[in-house]
């Protein structure tokens, strides 16, 4: 990617070239000094881009597995060596504190390396066929092939890793690729774009477009040869793309307000107030599975509430550039003003705030509620901001329909060590995962990851995107001598 001293200058990546326009600014979402300037991709770029990544598919199907696994390889050593770069863009452009910053980056690399191992890994099988009379020596063999081209939707809040986790099975499988980044966060992706055509991925195959809404709805509804649109952020915008694109595949990663359960018998409250205050308020919880809604044995529940507040106080607010910070601003000030709303209506309704919930421009301090009740807008929504909630409970099976009680359904969190409460949770709870003895945040990027109601459908992770991108072709040999 072509940069100037100081600001950065993207010009958009449209299959081989490098293309310059219209430009639009991106500015800090902390102190909105200015990042950079972009070239505003128009539908003639989609349509080009398009026309490549068509052409392309007959070559990048034929890129032999090892070529993909040393694509994928060199890619990922190339974050390593650029991880500080990668960072600081991160910081830049999404306000992301500067050491989880890195440690995106750190997830990247594993993304790649691991798509370069199911590179070489995912294959077909063999069937027996001659399973009835007058079928002696029949057999079939199955085995997957690229779906075609992929549009790649992806937000702000992982600029890096959620472009990875597009690209790297876009690779493995040998699909083209069409990536629309978050118009606040373009130059990461562009950035990886480089690093991709580098590792020598077809330039043909790759383009990296910040196209408006408009635009990118019309890839999605009118552009037959479009096959998989692959979509991360919010259920509102995911689902209504997903009326729009027709006969396309689509995999949606979606939002969520995910919940965690903590028993009477977690014995370490100091750690798991730790990781909760971490959980709920890193990135000032703009991740879609931070944990929003905590519901605690009322045995322990007001030792437990007073320590969170006591470690979300210790938490460092402000500046992302600041290596000492965990909680900076959230992409944008009228974001922080919904949040600051939302906060309001709660109090007005009769839930308690503890601690936090002050706005400055678009920092909120963490905040942290009690007495909150159905209908308000902390509990039911996601707020993708530093708010969390936290409730007793007196009964293990209400708690589970607590957690149930919600259009969301990604992760949830359980603190127990009960087999069969974490057996019944298991069976019970609506979510794409459950994570036992952390926070619903977590996750290890080659696991399974998605939800169920308004969370999305399909999952991403490495081997499930590369099926996803796949699809299975039977060929039949009928007793042929």
């Amino acid at each position: 990617m072509k940069m100037r001293p100081g600001s950065q200058t993207g010009f958009l990546l449209c299959g081989k070239e490098w293309t310059d326009g219209e430009a639009l600014e991106v500015r800090s979402p902390w102190d909105q000094g200015l990042v950079g300037r972009v070239t505003k991709a128009t539908r003639a770029d989609a349509r080009q881009a398009v026309n490549h990544a068509v052409a392309s598919l007959r070559r990048t199907r034929a890129l032999p597995r090892w070529k993909r696994r040393e694509i994928l390889e060199d890619v990922a050593a190339a974050l390593i060596e650029q991880k500080e770069r990668f960072a600081q863009l991160i910081v830049a452009e999404a306000g992301k504190p500067v050491r989880q910053a890195r440690t995106e980056v750190d997830r990247a690399v594993l993304t790649f390396k691991t798509a370069a191992e199911e590179a070489v890994r995912f294959g077909g099988e063999s069937i027996p066929l001659d399973l009835t009379e007058g079928n002696e020596g029949c057999w079939g063999l199955v085995q997957r092939f690229p779906v075609g081209p992929v549009l790649a939707i992806t937000p702000f809040n992982f600029p890096l890793n959620l472009v990875a986790h597009k690209a790297a099975p876009a690779i493995a499988a040998g699909c083209p690729l069409i990536v629309k980044p978050s118009p606040q966060a373009p130059f990461t992706a562009l950035a990886l774009g480089e690093v991709i055509l580098k590792a020598g991925w077809p330039a043909e195959a790759l383009a990296v477009l910040p196209l408006a809404e408009a635009d990118t709805a019309w890839l999605a509804e009118k552009e037959d040869r479009i096959k998989l649109v692959s979509f991360t952020g919010s259920a509102k915008a995911g689902w209504a793309l997903k009326q729009r694109s027709g006969r396309k595949r689509v995999q949606l990663e979606l939002g969520g307000n995910s919940a965690l359960l903590v028993h009477g018998d977690w014995a370490d409250l100091d750690d798991a107030a730790v990781r909760t205050a971490h959980s709920a308020f890193n990135y000032a919880g703009q991740s879609c599975n931070s944990v929003q809604r905590v519901f605690v044995d009322r045995n322990i529940f007001q030792s437990y509430l007073w320590k969170v507040v006591d470690y979300a106080a210790k938490l460092g607010l402000g500046d992302p550039a600041n290596e000492a910070n965990d909680v900076g601003p959230l992409i944008r000030e009228s974001e922080a003003e919904r949040v600051e709303s939302w906060i309001k209506e709660a109090v007005a309704g009769g839930a308690k705030l503890v601690a936090g919930g002050e706005r400055k421009g678009s920092v909120i301090t963490p905040a942290i509620f009690t007495a909150t009740a159905p209908g308000m807008k902390i509990r039911d929504e996601e707020v993708l901001g530093p708010v969390v909630m936290i409730e007793p409970y007196d009964d293990f099976e209400e708690a589970l329909a607590q957690v149930n009680h919600s259009k969301f359904g990604l992760q949830a969190g359980l603190l127990t060590r009960d087999a069969g409460r974490i057996l019944t949770a298991y069976r019970e709870l609506e979510v794409g995962a459950l994570i036992v003895g952390d926070m619903p945040s977590w996750r290890l990027d080659p696991m399974p990851f998605g939800g169920v109601k308004d969370s999305g459908m399909g999952r991403e992770g490495l081997r499930c995107a590369i099926d996803e991108m796949t699809e299975p072709r039977m060929l039949v040999m009928t007793g042929i001598d």
